[in-house]
């Protein structure tokens, strides 16, 4: 196998285990006031998937893991994470480049470092992609924009971060870092797919390619030398980023060459004229004034001058390669060079010509241009859904730990004649609220409150179930009936939205219950098939600088 280019992964950041079976069950007795032992499997189950994670696969099995960790995160941040105060959980994790540990009780910036390693393993499938191949190319161009689309993503979404890995400017020298690479594959394939018999045109479209590779890593190169970077990233990659900017410079200026003395040279189209017009649009007062050869004499000028400008490239990037000892011993690297070293050499020497004095003027340098138009690959956390480990708490938008409501309290209301209501009505689905509470009725006397949740009745608990559930339960309860109600303390989101359908009865029936209008905001598209949307929790809010929600995965210093 020809030896390629190595590309840069990256490593993992490593985090210590966490037990949260105590500030669980804590919260759970407390907030909740629920027995928590009844919830031991579900919070096993989250450290068990945690403690996966710690060491997950290199591979798309790793990322899946990954990515329901990070999903069921969702819930568990809105069920024991308070925004006033703090459950006593930290969250450590060490720096992927210098080691550094930092810790935080903010879920946050446990988020943040997960989905760097869903970018960081990215990366490394990416680069063990065999990239002899079409299809491994392939591959290894959409590993390496999922990355950038991660790194993107943790940029956009997670302000104030603790550790160096995860700050602005890493981020995006990361970003670039991952396109280069990727851009890196493209041009691959592009050399891959036109290797026998290469015609005028393709030479000129690598060489373009080429030129704009080696832009793309001067970026990244100057993007590196910011003081927030430079410092912490390996002096291996630092290295590997200039050799690559030499490299395919030197190889624009080789393909350049390629097509200008290619054998069809002379007969060349109206298009390829312009591309190579295009081609030498600057011209220094150092350079070779020939944008476009007129006849066979000026051609092999122009093409031993980007010839000769290619082996001075290639010198350089062997002369960088040596000062880095850590590339000394990547062998691949050694080998690319070598061959494109010699490969020009040998080019050079086959069109080698007496002395002449236009022989000391440089080449006009390569314009960029490129024909790729790269997209980067969010990440789709809709692909992976989880179940919420914690569902019997109740719907996640009443039952929260931003929520506050009253211990719940049990309601005996017992009727004289069946023909009697109650004297309450109700609305809504999960959870289903007292909606009326009629003056000098049974409910009243019994102590239910409008705008009480009804979370169980008799041993049944009913906080998912629909408001006809609700309703057939009450209706069989025949004379007796057992209710177990919380009053919510936060009543604002009580008051019934004025696009809600159906209206409340002022009248209790027979059972002592009426239709009833639709839930609080939230909890409807449980029972409401028409009206549900795509599973994506973590869809952004146009609005999220000016809300509440902007400073949800602020992380905490």
């Amino acid at each position: 196998t020809d030896a390629v280019m190595p590309m840069i992964p990256l490593g993992l950041k490593e985090t210590k285990e966490i037990d949260f079976r105590d500030p669980f069950k804590d919260f759970i007795l407390e907030h909740y006031s629920e027995d928590a032992n009844q919830y031991e499997d579900a919070i096993a189950d989250f450290m068990d998937t945690r403690q996966a994670i710690r060491t997950p696969l290199r591979d798309i099995t790793g990322i899946s893991l990954l990515f329901r960790y990070y999903n069921q995160l969702y819930f568990v941040e809105r069920r024991f994470f308070p925004p006033d105060r703090s459950l006593g959980i930290y969250f450590e994790w060490f720096d992927s480049l210098t080691g550094v540990p930092s810790c935080q009780r903010t879920v946050a910036f446990e988020k943040a470092c997960v989905l760097f390693n869903m970018g960081a393993i990215y990366t490394q499938i990416g680069a063990k992609q065999e990239r002899s191949t079409a299809k491994g190319l392939d591959a290894a161009v959409d590993s390496f924009l999922r990355a950038a689309g991660t790194f993107r993503y943790i940029h956009e979404n997670f302000t104030n971060a603790p550790s160096m890995d995860l700050g602005p400017e890493m981020l995006e020298m990361l970003v670039q870092l991952m396109l280069a690479q990727a851009r890196e594959c493209l041009l691959e394939k592009l050399d891959l797919q036109s290797k026998d018999n290469r015609p005028i045109d393709i030479c000129l479209d690598l060489a373009q390619e080429a030129a704009h590779l080696a832009e793309c890593y001067n970026q990244v190169n100057q993007t590196i030398m910011n003081e927030a970077v430079h410092d912490y990233v390996p002096y291996s990659w630092i290295s590997l980023v200039q050799v690559k900017k030499e490299y395919y410079t030197g190889l624009a200026h080789y393909h350049v060459a390629s097509g200008v003395l290619h054998r069809e040279a002379a007969k060349m189209s109206a298009a390829t004229k312009d591309t190579l017009q295009f081609l030498h649009a600057e011209i220094a007062s150092t350079q070779l004034d020939i944008r476009l050869p007129k006849d066979e004499s000026e051609r092999r000028l122009l093409g031993r001058a980007h010839l000769r400008e290619a082996l001075v490239l290639h010198e350089e990037c062997q002369r960088l390669h040596r000062m880095c000892r850590e590339l000394r011993g990547k062998q691949a690297l050694t080998a690319v060079l070598r061959n494109a070293h010699k490969t020009a050499l040998q080019a050079y020497t086959n069109n080698e010509n007496e002395d002449d004095f236009s022989d000391v003027l440089d080449p006009p340098r390569v314009q960029a241009a490129t024909k790729f138009q790269l997209a980067l690959t969010p990440p789709d956390f809709a692909q992976y859904r989880v179940n919420d480990l914690f569902r019997a708490l109740g719907p996640i938008a009443i039952f929260s730990a931003k929520r506050h409501w009253t211990a719940p309290r049990l309601v005996q209301l017992h009727r004289g004649r069946t023909s009697d209501g109650f004297g309450f009505s109700v609305r809504g689905d999960a959870p289903v609220i007292v909606a009326i509470v009629e003056p000098n009725s049974l409910a009243e006397f019994g102590g239910v409150k409008e705008g009480d949740f009804i979370v169980a009745i008799s041993d049944k608990d009913v906080k998912w179930s629909s408001h006809d559930e609700v309703v057939t339960l009450i209706k069989n309860a025949g004379d007796s009936l057992s209710l177990k109600l919380v009053t919510p303390m936060d009543r604002n989101y009580l008051k019934p939205t004025k696009s809600a359908k159906g209206s409340i009865s002022t009248h209790s029936s027979s059972s002592g219950v009426s239709s009833g209008m639709s839930s609080p905001s939230g909890s409807m598209a449980q029972h409401n098939n028409s009206k549900r949307l795509n599973w994506n929790p973590f869809k952004r809010h146009s609005s999220s600088r000016e809300g509440k929600d902007f400073f949800e995965n602020v992380i905490l210093r």
